[in-house]
């Protein structure tokens, strides 16, 4: 049996990919001062025996881990957060975990957190904490001068993005794993894979009519000059002249032009799409749209997805949707067609199989709280594709 500890261990990723590898493991103890992801983890995982709130009240155990998780909140580095890096307080919760890693000398550590964290101050953020848990080599090149408070540890570091490793979600995350010197510091990070999950597979079949936008919220979303468009056919049935372009788009399938700051104006999305609904007056924004995978999740997870109400979803939910919702038309050609495709939200239970935890596991908490927990947390899979390559 393996022992292991986590910081900001939110709704239990790490546990997930333990479980997922039947890994026999102990938790020698969690942390995380969100009380509503505290809930859901102890709903899934029972209470820890040691499940402190606050890192910096978090007692380091004498006896070494074998493995230590930790994830600093990434809000400091992202866009989200407008990267104020280490101005902002959670930017330098870094040395809390570095500091463990010291006093602790688990035998592996797991760092995660955003792209971002790369670019911070121009490259610099993300060097310092290279030097500082790099004591002896990095990504295979020995130290040859550390600094004095660097970790004996071989790091290796790599952005890692979900859509590559069986989840249709484009989210990039950079991962630092670091070997105790004493321990096998051979390393090499899991290889890419083909995606054959798509978007349509996580959706639910039937979802509550809260979730579907209003015809103001889409009429925000859309291209001033344009909206939702079907190409038409004529009474034969033929279709309408090809243009050069058409050959990206299935005939007679809805496409959405997006409103988006690339140099046409839009982005095009087509059913079974996700389009991020964040800020849907800015000017500035592009990449709203995900062809057949999901945008990264943030706390909000203020995404939607078009969906085809013609497909099998029931008669009842046929029904609601051409009774309640709202229709989507278009006016391409001078003429007005009335789709069979809506726009809705993705519900909480889409947003955590976005991150690959399985339908068993439990949301005890509100909508708004579990959006925000799935956005907090990491991909399941690209943890369990990590944890394989080490030699537990």
């Amino acid at each position: 049996m393996i022992k292991v500890g986590s910081d900001f261990s939110g709704v239990g990723a790490f546990d997930q990919a333990l479980r997922r590898l039947e890994i026999d493991y102990k938790t020698v103890f969690a942390c995380d001062m969100d009380l509503y992801a505290r809930e859901t983890y102890m709903a899934n995982y029972g209470e820890p025996k040691y499940y402190p709130f606050d890192v910096y009240d978090r007692k380091i155990p004498k006896e070494s881990l074998d493995i230590y998780m930790t994830s600093p909140p990434c809000q400091a580095f992202s866009l989200a957060g407008n990267r104020k890096g280490e101005d902002d307080k959670r930017g330098v919760l870094f040395y809390n975990s570095h500091e463990f890693i010291v006093k602790n000398k688990p035998r592996y550590f797991i760092f995660e957190n955003v792209k971002g964290l790369k670019s911070d101050a121009k490259g610099r953020t993300f060097q310092i904490w290279l030097d500082m848990l790099g004591g002896k080599s990095v990504n295979g090149n020995p130290v040859i001068f550390p600094r004095e408070d660097a970790t004996p540890y071989h790091i290796y570091h790599q952005v890692l993005n979900a859509k590559h490793y069986g989840v249709p979600q484009n989210r990039e995350r950079v991962f630092i794993i670091g070997i105790r010197d004493d321990a096998d510091n051979t390393f090499n990070f899991p290889k890419p894979f083909h995606l054959v999950k798509r978007l349509k597979d996580v959706l639910e079949k039937e979802v509550d009519q809260k979730f579907y936008l209003s015809e103001n919220a889409i009429e925000r979303l859309c291209n001033n000059d344009s909206g939702f468009h079907s190409t038409p056919k004529d009474d034969e049935d033929i279709a309408s002249t090809i243009c050069a372009s058409d050959y990206k788009i299935a005939r007679g399938m809805n496409i959405l032009k997006v409103k988006s700051a690339t140099k046409k104006g839009y982005e095009i999305a087509t059913e079974n799409d996700s389009i991020n609904l964040s800020q849907p007056n800015s000017e500035t924004r592009r990449g709203r749209v995900g062809k057949e995978v999901a945008q990264t999740l943030d706390t909000a997870c203020n995404q939607a997805v078009i969906i085809d109400s013609t497909n099998d979803f029931g008669e009842d939910n046929k029904r609601i949707y051409t009774e309640t919702s709202p229709t989507l038309r278009s006016s391409r050609f001078g003429l007005e067609t009335i789709t069979n495709s809506k726009i809705r939200r993705l519900t909480p239970r889409e947003c955590f199989r976005l991150m690959d935890f399985p339908d068993t596991f439990k949301m005890p908490c509100s909508n708004t709280q579990m959006y925000k927990q799935a956005g907090n947390s990491i991909v399941v899979n690209v943890l369990a594709e990590i944890l394989k390559k080490l030699i537990l």
